[in-house]
């Protein structure tokens, strides 16, 4: 599995960015920073988890998971996922309801400003990160069709809660400045509503995403014709009836091919032609752990 050090730097910034618009929110009283602070913890929640799940999901198979744990990361992602949606957005939403119905100014918005300032900076750091692992994973492919066919969600996941991150600054930003601009507390409470939209809308994504891997989906088809050409280009093989393949994790996926073998073939023939195709098949697609050929019938 490659390295996922931006996972930790995406821990250390969130939990730095967490403290510092804490301290923010009660000096200044700002609704709009109170849902920063939230959205920062409900990140560094979603670090740990995340950390978690590609822990967990390197455990090797055993008689209880004989397919390995790989999908560890899977769930967690999408429990990532459902934590950002439920306390995340919701929260802030709410936060940004309850300012509206109690508009008061409180404290010096400076302070304000310069945790702003510092979360911006932290979020770009960790958005760096983020963004050279989704890049050396995507190589020439779109940004948006990679985030939809990824097979590792820790990446995608930390980008676009990075991208979220930044909204919510620039939102915060505008309802602090612009509330003090006019005089007008609403402002404030109307961004905290705003962030907390962008959350429920980015998780939704997520959400969507998450439990399409954890539901199981096949490799491309680029990947299984060039499977059925190798397997078909044996001597022993007439043709590759069906195929059935699942990503059990990033850098996991198990393959079914029910095959359609010579009439003449003694047994012994056959265990060894699927022996032969499955290390060529692996030696060709080293991410293809688990080979399953099955002779059947024309």
């Amino acid at each position: 599995m490659k390295s996922k050090m931006f996972l930790y730097v995406s821990l250390a910034a969130d939990l730095s960015i967490a403290i510092s618009k804490f301290i923010a929110a009660a000096v200044t009283g700002s609704a709009s920073m109170i849902s920063e602070g939230i959205h920062s913890v409900i990140d560094t929640i979603s670090q740990l988890l995340l950390i978690w799940g590609v822990k967990t999901s390197k455990r090797l198979a055993d008689s209880e998971r004989p397919f390995g744990y790989g999908k560890e990361l899977y769930f967690w992602s999408f429990i990532v996922s459902l934590v950002i949606f439920l306390l995340g957005g919701c929260i802030s939403f709410y936060e940004g309801f309850i300012k509206l119905q109690h508009p008061v100014f409180e404290g010096d918005p400076v302070w304000s400003y310069i945790v702003l300032g510092i979360a911006f900076l932290f979020t770009i750091v960790s958005l760096t990160s983020a963004l050279k692992a989704f890049n050396s994973e995507r190589g020439r492919t779109s940004f948006w069709k990679a985030v939809t066919q990824s097979k590792d969600p820790s990446t995608f996941i930390v980008l676009l809660g990075d991208v979220g991150d930044l909204m919510g600054l620039a939102v915060a930003f505008a309802g602090v400045f612009l509330g003090r601009l006019f005089d007008n507390p609403y402002y404030d409470g109307i961004a905290s509503m705003i962030i907390g939209a962008i959350l429920l809308v980015i998780s939704g994504l997520l959400l969507r995403e998450s439990k399409s891997l954890l539901m199981g989906e096949t490799t491309s088809r680029k990947t299984l014709r060039k499977i059925v050409l190798l397997t078909e280009a044996d001597g022993a093989v007439l043709k590759v009836k069906k195929h059935f393949s699942m990503y059990m994790a990033p850098e996991e996926v198990l393959l079914q091919l029910n095959t359609v073998f010579k009439d003449n073939l003694t047994t012994q023939q056959i265990t060894e032609a699927i022996e032969r195709i499955s290390k060529t098949i692996q030696e060709e697609f080293p991410r293809i752990k688990q080979i399953f050929i099955e002779p059947v019938r024309k």
